[in-house]
This record gives structure tokens, sequence and C-alpha cells, in this order.
């Protein structure tokens, strides 16, 4: 009964979000009810709390000068960024699969393997693979492959995909835009699983003991499962075991609370540990000395990329008093000094008790050197003491 409360009324709550509004609990009682729920059902962290980032690889014009850099410089500034991430100490980067003309990122296993080249330590991730239009075993070859290269530092972050473009580009049917993820994740996890496979299913041809090669050098490889807004991703997600990277970009906070409670409540009914579980919280942000230049420096990108979408979903525009708003403690967006992101992730981390925070420092183009600034401000200035304050807590 409580599984199916919880669904209805986070199916409430994506309505809202898409109609640009914030989902409020009705009572005080019960927004208490879901903050303490997932609070004290919060697993402890096993290990430091992970900071990363993700880029989509955007090559959108200049807001100000409308000038666009060619495709080749966007990969290797891209480069670039990694490089530095991994030398201030962050945990993670995070690449995105897309095929619309504003992104470079139609192969993220490829860009990956070029940082695994440039970089020593920090993780290596698709944020998100788009499994749903993709093959399994390719999928799983890339990222077996990335992974020897790296000396195992890579995963694979698996989602149904927020755009459409790539199911009519790769042949399929948008009527299956369902059953495709679950019949491809299914085959996925049977990959990991084996060196031989047998799998058979609708909408790819079978396997029957076929062995699928390279092997990953880590046992097993990682496979997140992205979740934007719908609670029956959250519950395959936590029914198979497998850690979630849950979106938050607009709204406020408290409202994506239910989905952790979903989340470790559902992977409990399934026979699972929540505390062996990871959590991650992925959201946008960006970060400079001064909070008035990081608003600055970002809300004209930002406005230029969700407008955009917005026009092709129906979205009105967003303002100024919007964005200001989606920044203060108890909104979506990580834009500020490093103070404030400190604060915030904290903030978060109270509701959450999740083990991850990847941040999209910049949406759309922003000057290459404010983005390199705002990496290693966040490396060296918010890293340090977020996980210093969060291992006290624990």
């Amino acid at each position: 009964m409580r599984l199916t409360y919880i669904c209805g009324m986070l199916r409430a709550a994506c309505n809202c979000e898409q109609n640009n509004s914030f989902y409020l609990f009705r009572s005080e009682k019960e927004r208490q009810y879901y903050m303490t729920s997932a609070t004290s059902d919060s697993p402890a962290p096993a290990r430091e709390f992970e900071l990363g980032i993700y880029s989509f690889a955007e090559l959108t014009p200049d807001p100000v000068t409308g000038e666009k850099i060619s495709p080749a410089q966007r990969l290797r500034n891209l480069l670039e960024t990694i490089e530095l991430a991994d030398q201030v100490g962050l945990d993670v980067f995070g690449l995105g699969e897309h095929h619309r003309p504003e992104f470079v990122s139609s192969a993220p296993a490829v860009i990956l393997a070029a940082a695994a080249e440039r970089t020593r330590r920090i993780r290596l991730s698709s944020a998100v693979t788009v499994l749903s239009s993709d093959d399994p075993v390719r999928v799983f070859q890339n990222f077996a492959t990335l992974d020897l290269l790296s000396n195992g530092r890579a995963e694979i972050m698996a989602g149904r995909g927020s755009f459409i473009e790539s199911f009519p580009l790769f042949g399929y049917d948008l009527r299956d835009y369902d059953t495709l993820f679950s019949e491809k994740l299914d085959l996925l996890l049977k990959l990991r699983e084996s060196e031989f496979a047998s799998w058979s299913g609708k909408h790819r041809p079978p396997l029957r003991e076929l062995g699928v090669y390279p092997r990953p050098l880590q046992q097993p490889i990682p496979i997140w499962i992205a979740v934007g807004g719908t609670p029956e991703s959250v519950v395959r997600a936590a029914s198979l075991g497998l850690p979630m990277a849950l979106a938050i970009i607009g709204g406020m906070p408290e409202r994506f609370v239910p989905m952790a409670t979903l989340y470790r409540d559902a992977a409990r009914r399934a026979g699972h540990d929540p505390a062996q579980l990871d959590l991650s919280i992925n959201s946008h942000g960006f970060i400079a000395d001064d909070s008035r230049q990081a608003a600055d420096d970002y809300f004209p990108s930002y406005a230029v990329v969700m407008n955009k979408i917005g026009r092709e979903r129906g979205w009105p525009p967003i303002t100024r008093q919007q964005f200001e708003m989606s920044r203060t403690l108890r909104g979506a967006d990580f834009v500020g000094s490093p103070q404030e992101i400190i604060d915030k992730i904290l903030f978060q981390h109270e509701l959450f008790g999740h083990q991850r925070l990847l941040l999209q420092l910049g949406v759309g183009t922003i000057a290459h050197h404010k983005v390199m600034r705002a990496i290693e401000l966040l490396g060296t200035e918010v890293a340090p003491a977020v996980r210093k304050e969060i291992r006290r807590r624990s």
C-alpha cells in the first residue's frame, strides 16, 4: 500500500515539474513523514562521499557573441576539463549521449577512452547510455574496453533517454519505449554476469551460449540506472539491486525525497540491503569565486539551452527570477560561491543520505577558462569541506 501511494504521489509531482511549478507536500505532517523516513532509512556511507561532474559536450553558440567553436576544439576543451577534474581530486566524470546538432557526444565511450589515457584516478562513466536504442552487446564491449584502458575505472549509467532522436536513427519504434529498455537492460546484466550468454527477446536476435569479449577488469563493471521522474524506474533499479542516479534539475529537492524512500523500500522488499546500494544526485550547477559572478556567467547560456528545449516541449521561457529561486538553498541548481555550494550539498545530504553528487558544470556554452575555474573550485574547496563534514556526521 505504501509503495502504491508513493508512486501515485510521485506521478503528480512529475506532472507539476512539466509545468515548471513546485510540488508542495499536502501538509507539514506529510512532509515531515517523508523527510524522516528518508533520512532515518539512509545508509551510512561505506566510503568517502563522491563528487564529480558530467557533460553533454554542448556545441551551442556563445550567448553573448553568437560565435561557435569547431567540434574538434570542443572535444579538446572537454578532454582538458576531464584531465583537470582528475588532477584536483574529483571522483567521477560522466558524459551524456546525444544525437542532436548542438552536442558532439554521440559516442561517449570513444571520448572517455581518450580521457582514460590522460587521467589516473577519476572514474569514467556514461551519463547516460541510451540503452533502449543501442545494442547491449556493443555497449558491454565498448565499456569493457574502456575499463581495460582505464585500469578499472569505467562505469555504465543506463537510461531510457529524455530525447528521442536516437530511436528513428537506429530504427526503433517509440511505441516500444518501455519494453526496449527493460529487455535490453536484462541482456546487459546477463552479459555482465557471464562470459557465455544465452538470451532471447522480442527486439533483438537471440544469443545461444555465445562468448562476449573482452571481459572488463572490474568484476562486475558497475551499472547504474538513471532515473528522471518515473516511480517505475525507481522500483526497477531497486528490485535489480542496482545503484541509482536521480536527476534533480527543477523544483524543490524535498519533492524528490519520496523517490529515495521508494528506492530503499523497494530494494528491501526485493531482498537487497539498502545500505549496500548507492544513490547519486545529478543536477545542474556552476561555481565562481563570487556568487553573483557565478549566476551572471551561468544564466545566459542556461537560458539559451533550456528555452530551446522548452519551445520543443511547450514550456514557457525561463525568467531570471525563476533562475534566482532555483539557486537558493531549497532550489535545484547548484550555482554560486564555493560556500553556497558546500551548504547546499550538505543540506541535500540530510534529505537523501546519498553517496555521490554529479554536477553538470555549465549548461550550454560558457567560456572555457571559467569552466576550468569552476572545476578547480569544486575539487579544491568544495569537495574537501563536504567530505570532511559528511565523514564527521557518519
